[in-house]
């Protein structure tokens, strides 16, 4: 079986199993306590925090352990917002940003929007931070597209305009230290190879923070308890490790990387590579198959021994597409997220590449997909304008009804989808897109909506 899905969770490295099975005889006690083992406890716990302190670039005593990415990110938001709650509480988010973030920020967050490769333009940052204003977050690099951010340049407008910045660096840390003058990070052991259960928050010194959620007499400031040493040691020696390993793999994963991001369109008509080409993570990439679900796209992946992701509307977590995807505007349909975990053999990659196609043209026969991948063809006989019904079904059924219409009407003609589906107003544009054809809009009804579509082909 191939593990193709590291930015989920990558394996554990072989670093940080040793050293969480040497440090479970020595970090077992209270790090609090002066006895003995209190004091083993404490010298391991420190140790790990210089580690790490020194792959983040920041003090050790700026850095704290917590339970989870997810908790470091919630601390980290709540804290600097309640730190600043004379200045107001409004955050400043991309609409890329992890779900974690969004729901730390609140509904009433700013939002800045992406471009088609799901990056943020500086100006409409500058932009955003205005009055009432308490933090910025930003994530470093995208955990779905791979798309890099321009952290150093928002981090330079967010200090101008007097407001810190959050850098999510969950996906990014383990190959390098984020740049920039950001004011906090958090990020999750598990995303470079370390366990489970350990995140990390670093606060620079001079940010107004205000640590919110339960406290003890245990905890000082930023410390979140009772910490469990054995995962903070294996995960700090686990981050030291792959930083070593980090610049050659990248190379090497980068050049698997591009050779999926070239085939793909080559193999699998209709698909579509998302996210930046050059300015990315070196070991994820996106696309996205028109007329297929992802979920059973997935489970072909799966049967064939590939391990993958998909942040497509139609997997069975989800009844809605990836609000990453609909932030830059892109196909949702038949996504598949590759992300090669260090250690790829090249020849994993290459049987990835041939069955995919067998994989793809399985999933779309089932579904009925249109022959010749939807092109418009036909007599211009037909009639003027057609209604599709595909009210209660889910993609990719409304775009798979579109393309076998189309070719029915006349240059000029439309097709009008009636869909309830949220993908639909995602994937129909999209489609239109591709295929050369002219979106109209979307009419809404009292249950979903009309799309409607004018051939132009």
């Amino acid at each position: 079986m191939s593990y193709f899905d590291a930015a989920s969770s990558a394996p554990l490295h072989p670093v940080a199993r040793q050293a969480l099975a040497a440090s479970l005889d020595e970090g077992w006690s209270d790090p609090a306590r002066l006895y003995r083992e209190g004091r083993r406890a404490r010298l391991l716990l420190d140790a790990a925090r210089e580690a790490a302190a020194e792959a983040v670039g920041c003090r050790p005593d700026e850095l704290v352990f917590t339970p989870s990415g997810t908790h470091a990110v919630h601390l980290g938001v709540s804290g600097a917002v309640a730190g600043r709650r004379r200045i107001g509480r409004r955050v400043v988010v991309s609409a890329v940003e992890h779900s974690s973030v969004l729901h730390a920020a609140g509904e009433e967050a700013v939002r800045v929007p992406v471009d088609r490769y799901g990056r943020v333009a500086v100006s409409d940052w500058a932009g955003a931070l205005g009055e009432g204003v308490a933090l910025a977050c930003l994530q470093s690099a995208s955990h779905e597209v791979g798309t890099e951010q321009p952290v150093a340049e928002v981090a330079g407008v967010c200090r101008e305009a007097g407001v810190p910045l959050l850098v999510d660096a969950a996906q990014s840390l383990g190959w390098g230290p984020v740049g920039g003058d950001w004011s906090l990070l958090t990020a999750s052991a598990h995303k470079w190879g370390g366990p489970a259960g350990v995140g990390l928050l670093a606060v620079r010194k001079g940010v107004r923070f205000a640590p919110r959620g339960p406290a003890d007499e245990r905890e000082s400031g930023r410390s979140p308890g009772f910490e469990n040493i054995p995962a903070i040691v294996a995960a700090a020696a686990s981050l030291r490790a792959v930083r070593a390993e980090a610049r050659e793999e990248a190379v090497r994963l980068r050049a698997l990387v591009d050779r999926i991001r070239a085939r793909v369109p080559e193999l699998v008509p209709d698909a579509e590579v998302v996210g930046d080409p050059v300015g990315r993570l070196p070991h994820l990439v996106t696309f996205s198959c028109l007329y297929a679900d992802g979920e059973s796209l997935l489970h072909e992946l799966d049967r064939e021994g590939f391990s993958v992701s998909s942040g497509s509307s139609c997997t069975s977590s989800t009844l809605e597409p990836s609000h990453v995807l609909r932030a830059m505007g892109v196909l949702s349909e038949g996504n598949v997220r590759v992300s090669l975990p260090p250690g790829t053999p090249a020849e994993e990659v290459d049987r990835f590449l041939a069955v995919l196609p067998g994989a793809v043209s399985s999933v779309r026969e089932r579904l009925g997909a249109p022959v010749g991948a939807g092109a418009a063809g036909g007599a211009e006989a037909g009639p003027p304008s057609l209604v599709v019904d595909t009210l209660g079904k889910r993609c990719p059924i409304p775009v798979i009804e579109l393309a076998k219409v189309i070719g029915r009407v006349p240059v000029g003609g439309t097709v009008t989808v009636l869909s309830d589906d949220e993908a639909a107003r995602l994937d129909i544009p999209a489609w239109c897109g591709m295929r050369g054809q002219e979106y109209l809009g979307a009419e809404e009804r009292e249950r979903g909506a009309a799309h409607v579509v004018r051939r132009a082909e």
